[in-house]
């Protein structure tokens, strides 16, 4: 009996380890053949300009990881850069057509990425637009082109920008459930929604301020590109002139209206120079942006002896290890580790996008920092936000540059807990206590919050708060006094932060290279990328469980409607930040 158990056991480990090797002897065919991907680009191609996946301000993946290509399904921001860069100079694109709806580039990303495919422009190429239907911040994108072209049955949706906060002051009361709140600053109102049930005059004034700001910038932009009077635009976005596809050519934002086969003849005409519709072929040599983007992986922008290093820093502010989509100081600090003992790193240029987070983080990372600043010029490029934690870990740094619609400041601190102490009474669970001593038990979410319990997290919030305006004292050069006039946790639009002396120009991540390299001293440089963080696969065959759970997300997130995954999101984040005080922006900004 035994000798049958145990040929049965040996022949099923034999095939789940057969099922292994197969399994890793498919992936590993599948990694070689990914090593050497397609870059053939062929002359006269037109670069195809979609920016309908998920990209991210950074990836991170380790070029030496064989699995990278494998779980792809992300792009990231700086390739995007990269590539437009490329494509300017390369003899093989003579131009690029922008197609799809952007899902996840913030506004100063699309400024960004204008700045660029203007200077492509410069160049002598061309470029096109078409889509089916355009959100906002898809026109914004789409106005560098030479000619816009839209669906005749499309949609332009050009209205001005709004942003909307939810208030749960009565859910809490009927709930039971309740967040405590502790703040210091007027313009804090991350917590502004657990304690009241309307706006209060300081946020609405401060929303309202960098919503007019950021429009201004917009509209300025478009007006400049499209040679429409900044005061028109405002009256097509007040009476929504441009809700429909022969509307918004009747007032100029569109040049036609087409089909996609028709707009990619159009395209064929252009190339060719005849304006003839039977003439062209129908569709001209397209090159995709992922092709493009392998291209891209195979060149530099930059060379020589030197180098530049650019420390990526994107996300929520959290305590750990972090990776691309969070900011965790374990990784922060091996980086500047290496880019500290490197000689040839003459500059470091700390490219920020970030609302905030975990203050003991923010203070960690900040360290690091102002250790390396030390031995080596800092420059901070500002993507669509640093503000708060994002804005704290800017000064350690000798420059800062923003785009004008980026988002900054927000100087001030809170810490929020979760109590349920009404809602056990209504259910019946009653806590009972032991304590040896007055203060033993501390805050617990199933009592009441206590003056002495308010008291102690009180005091750590005025210290950190205290430390925030010294950090950006020394940082900016300024006196106390006047940072608290423009702290109390009040967010700016970089246009404002310019004014106040928060920042010190306008400029994307290659102008912060270029100002890194005059601090730097040096005209004969590469550029580094940091920091390198572990693919899935890495994850899967280093930490099992990890990657389980990683596995577990995706599907669920798959099969979730996207309100519920953002919900979910922000409960992730409010687990990660239980009990640490908060320099965070003061509410989730969602502009549309």
């Amino acid at each position: 009996m035994d000798f049958l158990k145990n040929t049965l056991a040996a022949t099923i480990g034999a095939l789940v380890a057969f099922g292994i090797a197969f399994f890793m002897f498919f992936i590993l065919l599948a990694a070689l053949g990914s090593a050497e991907p397609d870059t053939k680009i062929e002359k006269e191609s037109v670069l195809q300009l979609k920016l309908n996946q998920l990209v991210e301000e950074y990836l991170g993946t380790d070029p030496n990881d064989p699995f990278a290509a494998l779980v792809q399904d992300r792009v990231g921001f700086d390739q995007i850069l990269k590539a437009v860069s490329l494509a300017k100079t390369d003899d093989r694109i003579e131009g690029i057509s922008i197609e799809g709806n952007i899902l996840s580039l913030g506004w100063s990303q699309i400024n960004e990425l204008r700045d660029l495919l203007i200077d492509f422009k410069s160049s002598g190429k061309f470029i096109y637009a078409y889509n089916e239907m355009y959100s906002q911040g898809d026109y914004f994108l789409a106005s560098v082109a030479d000619s816009i072209f839209i669906n005749p049955v499309g949609n332009l949706d050009f209205r001005g920008l709004a942003s909307e906060v939810l208030y749960y002051k009565d859910l809490q009361e009927q709930s039971g459930v309740k967040m405590e709140v502790v703040r210091h600053g007027k313009y804090k109102s991350a917590v502004e929604p657990y304690l009241n049930d309307e706006m209060s005059d300081e946020n609405r004034m401060q929303i309202k301020a960098l919503l007019t700001s950021i429009w201004n910038e917009v509209t300025n932009s478009i007006s400049e590109e499209r040679e429409i009077n900044a005061v028109r635009l405002n009256e097509i976005a007040d009476d929504l002139l441009a809700r429909s596809a022969d509307k918004a050519k009747e007032v100029g934002l569109i040049d036609g209206l087409v089909y996609e086969d028709q707009y990619y003849r159009s395209l064929s005409n252009r190339l060719s120079g005849i304006d003839n519709e039977l003439a062209a072929n129908e569709k001209p040599k397209m090159t995709s942006l992922n092709k493009y983007l392998r291209f891209a992986k195979t060149k530099r922008l930059y060379k020589g002896k030197d180098r530049i290093a650019v420390l990526y820093a994107s996300g929520t502010i959290l305590y750990g290890e972090g990776g691309s989509a969070y900011i965790g100081q374990e990784s922060i600090a091996r980086a500047l580790k290496r880019i500290r003992e490197d000689r040839k790193v003459k500059a470091i240029v700390l490219r920020v996008n970030s609302p905030g987070g975990s203050a003991l983080t923010s203070e960690l990372i900040w360290r690091e920092l102002k250790r390396t600043q030390e031995q080596k010029p800092i420059v901070v490029s500002i993507s669509d936000v640093a503000a708060s934690g994002g804005y704290y870990i800017a000064m350690a740094s000798d420059y800062i540059m923003a785009q004008p619609t980026s988002i900054t400041g927000s100087i001030g601190v809170f810490g929020t807990l979760p109590n349920f102490s009404e809602l056990s009474k209504k259910i019946g669970i009653t806590p009972q206590w032991v304590e040896t001593n007055k203060q033993s038990r501390g805050y617990s979410a199933f009592g009441p919050m206590t003056q002495e319990n308010y008291n102690e997290i009180k005091d750590g919030i005025e210290q950190i708060y205290d430390i925030f305006l010294e950090r950006v004292a020394v940082g900016r050069s300024m006196d106390k006094n006047q940072v608290d006039e423009l702290a109390q946790g009040r967010v700016w639009s970089a246009s404002s932060a310019l004014d106040e002396g928060l920042i010190d120009g306008y400029g994307g991540i290659y102008n912060a290279i270029e100002k890194a390299a005059e601090l730097g001293e040096t005209s004969d440089y590469a550029v580094q990328s940091f920091p390198r963080y572990k693919s899935e696969f890495e994850q899967i065959f280093g930490d099992l469980s990890e990657a389980q759970t990683k596995v577990l997300q995706q599907v669920t997130k798959a099969f979730l409607p996207e309100p519920i995954n953002a919900l979910n999101q922000q409960l992730e984040q409010l687990k990660a930040k239980e009990n640490q005080i908060q320099a965070r922006m003061p509410f989730e900004l969602n502009i549309r």
